[in-house]
């Protein structure tokens, strides 16, 4: 029988990106550029996804963001 660490290593989700890492991307066709702050899978349903604390903030739809979710197949590595 496989102990529970031997279960989640693999059949779970395994971060692609770590706390710090320097991304960019386009978050409702709005670039930016930050910090990844986690990169986690809440449910199954929503998928995995990446929280970003952002370098300028951003203004969408009248609301200033400082801190964005991400789907990670969506992030590049800044250089």
């Amino acid at each position: 029988m496989p102990s529970l660490a031997q279960y989640f290593e693999a059949n779970r989700y395994k971060a692609k990106w770590h706390i710090g890492d320097r991304v960019t991307g386009k978050w409702n066709q709005i670039p930016f550029v930050g910090s990844v702050g986690n990169d986690t899978l809440i449910n199954e349903s929503e998928g995995p996804r990446v929280s970003v604390h952002l370098d300028l903030p951003i203004t969408h739809k009248n609301q200033t963001h400082t801190i964005i979710f991400v789907h990670p197949k969506n992030l590049k590595e800044f250089r």
